[in-house]
C-alpha cells in the first residue's frame, strides 16, 4: 500500500453548548486525503493548544500513513493534554491508513462484532436538573432505541460536603433523580450512576445500599481515583457486588500502566478507557488485552463529539472483553450536523458502524467555521 506524505495540519475548536467545546485535528496529505481525530478536553483548551504546538509539528515530519502506530508509540504522553493531542493525531493517522487501504478502521484493526451495544449518557442533555427533567431525558433516549441509561445525579455532593457530615442529605437529592429515571425506563433496563469522584468511602457505602434498592447496574467513579484509595475502591467493589451491582471507573486513564494497579488489585468490574486520552489505538488494545487477562470488562468512555464517537464505534467493534460503548445522547444537533448525520439509528440498544472508509464520517468545514470558538490553528511543513 502506497504511503501518503502529510502536507499540513489544522486544529479546530467548536463551541457546542455553554458546557461543551469540541476540539478536532485534521491531517491533510499531499494527494488530498484528510484524516481527522478528536482531542476534546473541555475547560483545558489553552493546554490543548500548547500541547498541539509542540506535538503536531513532530507528526508532520517524516510520519508515514502506512505505519500509523509509530507516532503514538514513540511519543508517550506526559499528561492528559498531551494524551489528547497524541490520541487525536493517532485517530487521524489510522483513518488515513484505512482510507488508503479502502477499508474501515474496524476492518484494518480486525472486526470482532458488526453491531455495537451502546448506552445513552443523558446527563448533559438534562438542563432541568430535577427528577422530572432526568426522567424526560431518559424517556427520550428510550424512544430513540436505547435500553441502557447513565446519569450523573449528585450535583450537590462533593468530598468536602461528605467530610463535613452532610453527604447523606445531599446524596438523597440525587437519589430522587435516579428513582425518577428508574420509573421512566422500567425495571429491566440498565441504569448506571456516575458519581464523578464526589464521595468519600463512608458515604459511598451508604449510597450502595440505596442504589441497590433502585436496581442500579453500576456505580461509576464513587471516590477519587488515587493510588492511596485503591484498597478503599476494592472494599467498595466487594460491597457493590454483594448487593448485585458492578463498579466502574478510570475514564481519565492514560495508557495501560495507569489502569494496571487498579485492575490487578480488583478495584473495578468495568474500566472505561477513553480513546481521546488513552494515548492511541495501541494503548486501547493493550488496555483491552490486559483487562481480558484479569477478567475485567471494557466499556469505553465516550461523552464526546462525532469524530471520537465514530472512532470509538470502530474500535469497539475490535476489542476483547468489550461490554458496551457510551454515547452522549442529544446534547446538541451539531453532533449530527457537523458530520452530515451518517450514524445508524439505535435499535434494541445497538448500532451499526458508519459506512465508508476510515472512520466512516467527515467533518463539514462550513459547520466548523460557523461555530468555531477560536481561530483555526494550522501547521505546515
Amino acid at each position: 500500500m502506497k504511503a501518503s506524505a502529510l502536507r499540513y495540519a489544522t486544529l479546530h475548536m467548536v463551541r457546542v453548548t455553554h458546557k461543551t467545546c469540541w476540539s478536532f485535528i485534521r491531517l491533510h496529505t499531499q494527494d488530498g486525503l484528510v484524516g481527522e481525530g478528536e482531542a476534546t478536553l473541555t475547560g483545558q483548551e489553552d493546554g490543548l493548544l500548547a500541547a498541539a504546538d509542540r506535538l503536531v509539528p513532530l507528526a508532520l515530519r517524516g510520519i508515514r500513513t502506512d505505519s500509523p502506530a509509530d507516532f503514538a508509540t514513540e511519543h508517550v504522553p506526559v499528561d492528559i493534554r498531551d494524551a489528547s493531542i497524541v490520541s487525536a493525531l493517532d485517530q487521524a493517522l489510522w483513518s488515513l491508513h484505512a482510507q488508503r487501504a479502502g477499508q474501515s478502521l474496524a476492518q484494518v484493526l480486525g472486526v470482532r462484532r458488526l453491531q455495537v451495544p451502546v448506552y445513552a449518557n443523558i446527563n448533559r442533555r438534562t438542563e432541568l436538573r430535577t427528577p422530572e427533567g432526568f426522567a424526560a431525558s431518559a424517556r427520550a433516549a428510550m424512544e430513540a432505541g436505547y435500553t441502557a441509561f447513565k446519569l450523573a445525579p449528585f450535583d450537590e455532593v462533593n468530598t468536602t460536603v461528605c467530610m463535613q457530615g452532610h453527604g447523606l442529605q445531599a446524596m438523597h437529592i440525587g437519589l430522587a433523580r435516579v428513582a425518577a429515571v428508574r420509573e421512566a425506563v422500567g425495571a429491566d433496563a440498565r441504569v448506571m450512576v456516575d458519581c464523578h469522584w464526589r464521595f468519600d468511602e463512608a458515604t459511598a457505602c451508604q449510597l450502595h445500599e440505596s442504589a441497590a434498592r433502585l436496581g442500579v447496574y453500576w456505580i461509576e467513579c464513587p471516590i477519587p481515583e488515587l493510588p492511596g484509595n485503591i484498597l478503599a475502591l476494592v472494599r467498595l467493589r466487594r460491597q457493590a457486588n454483594a448487593l448485585g451491582m458492578l463498579q466502574a471507573g478510570l475514564e481519565m486513564g492514560v495508557g495501560w500502566d495507569s489502569f494496571r494497579p487498579y485492575c490487578e488489585a480488583g478495584a473495578y468490574d468495568v474500566v472505561m478507557p477513553d480513546l481521546k486520552y488513552a494515548g492511541g489505538m495501541h494503548q486501547m488494545q493493550a488496555i483491552s488485552a490486559g483487562c481480558a487477562s484479569l477478567g475485567v470488562q471494557v466499556s469505553p468512555h465516550n461523552p464526546s463529539g462525532p469524530i471520537c464517537h465514530a472512532a470509538s464505534l470502530q474500535v469497539s467493534a475490535t476489542l476483547d472483553a468489550f461490554d458496551m460503548l457510551e454515547q452522549q445522547f442529544d446534547e446538541s444537533p451539531l453532533f449530527d450536523a457537523m458530520v452530515r448525520a451518517p450514524f445508524a439509528p439505535i435499535a434494541d440498544g445497538q448500532t451499526a458502524l458508519p459506512h465508508g472508509n476510515g472512520l466512516g464520517v467527515a467533518l463539514d468545514e462550513a459547520v466548523i467555521r460557523q461555530h468555531a470558538t477560536r481561530p483555526e490553528r494550522s501547521w505546515s511543513l
